[in-house]
């Protein structure tokens, strides 16, 4: 059977009845047919049929999806728009279907975010920059606006650079503290340790708290993931088995880390747990496929082991802005968001709330509408950014309207893009939630450090 038949194939089920439209995010905001996943459905079927010409006008609807999977999810007959969209990525990046400024922005990110060595390089001028008072100035005085609104994107999305962001300092091996009940690998991320590096090290220092030895190769590559949602296989298994190799470097006989096997591969950015979790698809031989098996969302993995009595024990209520320590009365106002990758993706909703509900005297919140996707979406927020800043907005004033002072996101895309836009909505004379990592709640739990 041609792949062209096989996506058709895959199509059938489809009865178009409309269940996966509410929670689109594309059509969401754009509201066009063509622009849901029962429009791009009907459209394979048609290029298929020999009906329709995979041209650039058919391969913008399809450039608007941002693979967030919640159709997915909410399909009730079981159509696999994942496995759709997946096979259908790589022919949008046929050159005639952008145009030139397109795609020669598309290849200037996938030629620095998977790299963190290059993009150290690249932000390294802009360190005296972002997050000072000259980047509020200006963003006030509208100058900004006259750059491309590709560009305009980027840099409303930069976080200020901490020195930690441009060195990797962890050591090989993070030893258990106490009886050592598992030893895993961990994967540091490419832009979640340039971009937000106190997520990998909370993460690090909560597994040794619980009896986790941690093997960290130093010179692990980026996952693949932000070539992955962008259908450049060839660039993404050479990255995959890239970051294999790396681990096999040093566990094994005679090798840094010794020669025990890891009990698992953990992540704590769920885009690229996603990415990760299908190396046997993506990769040939046996070696991706047993990668793949032992990758484990770090809140999955620490769902799974339990959290130990003596890390129990360290938890302490969380403080308010204003200083004040959470009590049962007035308790620390929580609300978890949901990255596609992980709920879609992986299907993990209830272990990091879990996780959270361990912190004493944190109380839960939910969004109305959880499972719609925020607009990150890789570097969609980047490509699309019209689209994708107002989903931002509507997401953010979604997080805004349960009242709660602190986001937990799990994601570094979906932290970014909520960074950007939650300022942006609500009541001007309440103060804005902060964002953080669950693991990094967790650790300012346990070390008794304000919220």
């Amino acid at each position: 059977m041609s792949t062209a038949a096989a996506a058709a194939a895959s199509t059938d089920p489809c009865v178009h009845c409309g269940f996966c439209l509410p929670t689109c995010a594309s059509y969401r905001v754009l509201g066009t047919e063509m622009d849901s996943p029962r429009g791009r459905i009907h459209a394979l079927k048609a290029i298929a049929a020999g009906e329709l010409e995979l041209d650039a006008t058919t391969a913008s609807h399809f450039d608007s999806c941002l693979g967030c999977f919640a159709c997915v999810s909410a399909c009730p007959s079981g159509v696999r728009y994942d496995e759709l969209i997946e096979a259908t990525r790589p022919k949008l990046n046929a050159p005639e279907l952008r145009s030139p400024a397109q795609r020669a922005f598309r290849q200037l990110l996938l030629a620095l975010l998977p790299y963190p060595k290059r993009l150290r390089a690249a932000l390294t001028p802009l360190r005296a920059y972002a997050g000072t008072p000259l980047q509020g100035l200006l963003r006030r005085s509208g100058l900004l606006r006259s750059l491309p609104a590709p560009l305009v994107a980027m840099e409303q999305l930069l976080p200020p650079l901490a020195a930690e962001a441009f060195r990797d300092g962890h050591p090989v091996v993070v030893p258990a503290q106490g009886e050592r009940r598992a030893r895993v690998g961990l994967v540091l991320g490419c832009v979640q340790r340039v971009f937000d590096p106190g997520v990998n090290r909370a993460t690090l220092e909560v597994l040794s708290a619980n009896g986790v030895e941690v093997v960290i190769p130093p010179a692990q590559s980026c996952c693949g993931a932000v070539a992955h949602h962008q259908g450049e296989l060839a660039q993404t298994c050479e990255l995959a088995e890239a970051l294999i190799e790396s681990f096999k470097a040093v566990v094994g006989p005679g090798r840094p880390a010794g020669p025990e096997p890891l009990d698992a591969v953990l992540v704590a950015a769920s885009g690229c747990g996603h990415t990760l979790k299908h190396y046997g698809d993506l990769l040939d031989g046996a070696s991706g496929a047993t990668f793949a098996s032992q990758v484990r969302d770090v809140h999955e993995f620490l769902a799974e082991l339990g959290l130990s009595e003596s890390f129990r024990a360290r938890l302490r209520p969380l403080q308010h802005a204003d200083g004040q320590t959470a009590t049962a009365d007035n308790p620390v106002l929580v609300a978890y968001h949901d990255a596609c990758h992980m709920l879609h993706g992986q299907g993990i909703s209830a272990e990091p709330r879990t996780l959270l509900r361990a912190i004493p005297h944190l109380q839960l919140r939910e969004a109305t509408e959880a499972g719609v996707c925020c607009g990150s979406a890789g570097i969609y927020n980047l490509v699309q950014p019209e689209e994708a800043a107002a989903l931002g907005q509507i997401k953010a004033a979604d997080l805004q309207g349960t009242g709660a002072e602190l986001i937990a996101s799990a994601n570094i895309g979906c932290t970014l893009q909520l960074r950007r836009h939650l300022p942006q909505v609500g009541e001007t004379s309440l103060p804005t939630p902060t964002v953080a990592h669950p693991i990094e709640l967790l650790h300012r739990s346990a070390r008794g450090s304000q919220a």
